[in-house]
């Protein structure tokens, strides 16, 4: 039997730091043994390998646990976005067909259809039991990370361990891995980033600086008192942290920035500062890191994510398939062993390759730029918003007649989400209500933050809205009017 990741590390480095949370860390050989307990309880729940399992938890040393006893299981992991309405994350888990889902006390006593089963740190106080590893085969799905695909509805992305293991060793190739690297990550393990980090530490046999969320106060302290070497990033982030702070720790060699196009400004804003940024361009669907462009050429080419990693080639092509030449713009399309096996439902991706709906282009030194995320994909704060999951929301309203949802730049979240609404002859509705009416349905960082009463909405010659053209006129108008958002702004990921 082929010991599981977390088995093979104990058996080289027992005694290197694995974990470490606010004042706490434990070795490898402490996690081991508190996986395997918490094998004994998810067994005794009735977990089988092949179950899907959810997990609606924030960041926390229970869920890293969790990550590795349901492989050591053979289960699957559903890592659930905790900012999600109620509705929004049981529709995921009906889609999968979950067995269960590991969350708070408070939320299991909602009492839903599914079977809720609470969890808390009690689950690391269980004894220590020894767990044999179901067979760790490199083609068996580890989770379903759902994601805004290119449809109105979240897809299940199936991530396997070769996704992980070959995103891990071409992180490793492009941006170097050392004996003492502690690596700070304060994204949701409910993201593919996140989640990425957990496995990347276990096989490299370095720690992880685990943060519940992006805490300002607490990253700084982390950064100040520890010897952190690599931190990851979106653009909101780093704006903030820029904005605190002037000097940066020497043990610092790395701080990669994604989740979202950082603003070339920012890019100068934190050279200047000192800081080694690495920008990348990243998807779930391969496993977090497509491309990444180290500090020293950032520098040098502001804006661009720089080449594909070791494995993965990157083409750009036209609407008709074609192979398009340098500097020329099309869609991204990504192929190799980080790809995903396919969405929940939908046919498996045999030739890993992916379409990624991206519009950017290869430069000359074959460096790539990411022109436009998902053709009207907004993300906002690291977070992915699908206008249509909104705009069904906003018509559902009787007073709508029309509506289209777009991302307007923003310095600091890199976009916000705004509306333009057409109201019935006859009726009349606020803002304020239709803001009311968005936030019972979704979670908060899909709520548009301006809302725009329109006599129409402009289209193109086929009879579709012209979201492009929308977003320009509403970009001008907000420079115009010099409003505040409707509502307040969104958190980054947390």
């Amino acid at each position: 039997m082929q010991n599981d990741w977390l088995e093979s590390r104990v058996q080289v480095s027992p005694t290197q730091t694995a974990l470490l949370m606010g004042d706490r860390q434990w070795r490898y050989a402490e996690l081991n043994r508190l996986v395997s307990g918490c094998c004994a309880r998810l067994a005794a729940l009735g977990v089988q390998p092949g179950d899907f399992v959810g997990v609606l938890l924030p960041n926390s040393s229970l869920y890293v646990c969790l990550i590795h006893a349901l492989a050591r299981l053979g289960a699957v992991l559903v890592p659930l976005n905790t900012r999600l309405t109620l509705a929004e994350w049981q529709w995921q888990v009906a889609y999968v067909d979950c067995r269960m889902v590991l969350c708070e006390p408070e939320a299991a006593a909602a009492g839903q259809d599914v079977r809720l089963v609470p969890v808390d740190e009690t689950w690391l106080d269980a004894e220590s039991a020894v767990w044999e590893s179901q067979q760790f085969g490199l083609n068996r799905v580890q989770a379903v990370v759902f994601t805004s695909g290119t449809s109105g509805r979240p897809k299940g992305a199936m991530l396997t361990f070769s996704n992980h293991f070959y995103s891990a060793l071409a992180s490793a190739y492009r941006v170097g891995v050392l004996p003492d690297d502690l690596w700070l990550s304060c994204l949701p393990l409910y993201h593919v980033g996140g989640l990425a980090v957990i496995w990347r530490s276990c096989l490299y046999g370095t720690a992880v600086d685990l943060h519940p969320k992006f805490d300002l106060m607490a990253v700084n302290d982390s950064l100040n008192h520890k010897p952190i070497s690599l931190i990851s990033l979106v653009p909101t982030m780093l704006a903030r942290l820029l904005e605190s702070r002037q000097t940066w720790p020497e043990t610092l060699r790395l701080a990669l920035i994604g989740g979202a196009a950082a603003a070339p400004d920012l890019l100068a804003r934190a050279l200047a500062a000192g800081l080694p940024v690495a920008t990348t361009y990243g998807l779930t669907e391969a496993a977090s890191q497509v491309a990444t462009m180290r500090p020293e050429d950032v520098r040098r080419k502001p804006g661009s994510v720089g080449r594909s990693l070791l494995f993965t080639t990157v083409r750009i092509v036209a609407a008709d398939g074609r192979d398009l030449p340098p500097d020329e713009i099309g869609e991204i399309v990504v192929s190799g062993p980080t790809v995903m096996a396919g969405y929940v439902g939908e046919d498996a991706l045999t030739d890993h390759t992916f379409h990624t709906g991206d519009m950017g282009y290869v430069d000359a030194d074959g460096d790539l730029w990411v022109v436009q995320r998902r053709s009207d994909l907004i993300v906002t704060g690291g977070e992915n918003v699908y206008p249509a999951e909104v705009e069904a929301v906003l018509k559902s309203h009787t007073a709508v007649e029309a509506a289209c949802v777009v991302g307007l730049p923003d310095v600091e979240w890199g976009q916000v989400v705004a509306a333009a609404v057409v109201v019935k002859e006859g009726t009349a509705v606020t803002a304020a209500e239709l803001t009311q009416l968005c936030r019972q349905r979704l979670a908060g960082y899909k709520l548009p933050r301006q809302i725009y009463f329109v006599p129409d909405l402009p289209l193109t010659a086929s009879g579709k809205i012209a979201r492009q053209e929308l977003a320009q006129n509403l970009a001008i108008a907000r420079l115009a009017s010099g409003v505040e958002p409707t509502v307040s702004q969104p958190e980054p990921l947390s």
